[in-house]
C-alpha cells in the first residue's frame, strides 16, 4: 500500500486522539520539508560561492549531516498515519472483516516491537554524544566545522516516540475493530481497491490541475 488512503473520522476518543497527534505530525512534516528546501539554498550558496568567489560554503557537508535527520525521519509517522509506507498487499488486500482487521493488528503491533527497540537503541546513541560537561555539550563533532553531532542524533529517538504512539493508535483501532466487528473503523488507514484508488489519484491530478 503506498499513497493517500482515507482515514475514518468520529467522535469517539481514539478519533480525537488521532487528531490531536495529527497535528503533531503535520508540524513534523512541516519541518522535513523546511529542511529539503534549506538544503537546497545551501546549495545555492556553496555552488555559486565556488563559481563567483573561488569559496564555497564552509562545512557544507557537515551541515549536510546535520539535516539529513530531519528529513529522513521526522515525516514517518505522518506517513504510517496515511498508510503512505510501501508494503506487499497481496494477501492481507484480500481479507475481509475481522481476518483483514487481526493481520493489520498482528503486523501493527510487530513493528511496535521493532520502534520501541530502535527508540531504545537510538536514545542510547544519542546519550553516548551528549553530556553537560563539555563545551556545546557534545563529546562529538563534524569533521570540518567541528558541529556539534548530539542535535542530529536526538532526531531519531524523537521521530521514533512519535511513531510508536501512532502505532499504539492503530493498535487499538484495529483492536476495537477486531472485538466488535467494525466495517469501517476510525483511525487507521482503510485499503481502498484498485478502482478506488485510480480514482482517487485521478481526484488529485484534478485538483493540481
Amino acid at each position: 500500500m503506498s499513497g493517500h488512503v482515507p482515514v475514518r473520522e468520529d467522535g469517539s476518543l481514539l478519533s480525537r486522539l488521532d487528531r490531536q497527534l495529527l497535528r503533531l505530525e503535520r508540524f513534523l512534516g512541516l519541518l522535513s520539508g523546511l529542511a529539503v528546501f534549506s538544503l537546497m539554498v545551501l546549495a545555492v550558496i556553496s555552488v555559486g560561492g565556488r563559481n563567483l568567489m573561488n569559496a564555497p560554503l564552509p562545512g557544507y557537508v557537515d551541515w549536510i549531516e546535520q539535516v539529513m535527520p530531519l528529513i529522513a525521519f521526522m515525516g514517518i509517522s505522518y506517513v504510517q498515519r496515511d498508510g503512505g509506507h510501501i508494503r506487499m498487499d497481496i494477501l492481507i488486500g484480500q481479507l475481509r472483516g475481522r481476518a483483514l482487521w487481526a493481520a493489520e493488528l498482528v503486523s501493527v503491533l510487530l513493528m511496535l516491537v521493532l520502534m520501541m527497540a530502535l527508540v531504545w537503541g537510538s536514545w542510547a546513541h544519542f546519550q553516548r554524544s551528549f553530556d553537560f560537561g563539555v563545551p556545546l555539550w557534545s563529546r562529538d563533532s563534524s569533521i570540518d566545522i567541528g558541529l556539534p553531532i548530539w542535535p542530529a542524533k536526538l532526531l531519531a529517538p524523537v521521530a521514533f516516540s512519535v511513531l510508536c504512539l501512532r502505532l499504539v493508535l492503530q493498535a487499538l483501532g484495529y483492536g476495537r475493530a477486531l472485538l466488535l466487528g467494525l466495517h469501517n473503523p476510525a483511525a487507521v488507514p482503510l485499503i481502498q481497491d484498485t478502482a478506488s484508488q485510480a480514482a482517487a489519484e485521478a481526484e488529485q491530478l484534478e485538483g493540481r490541475g
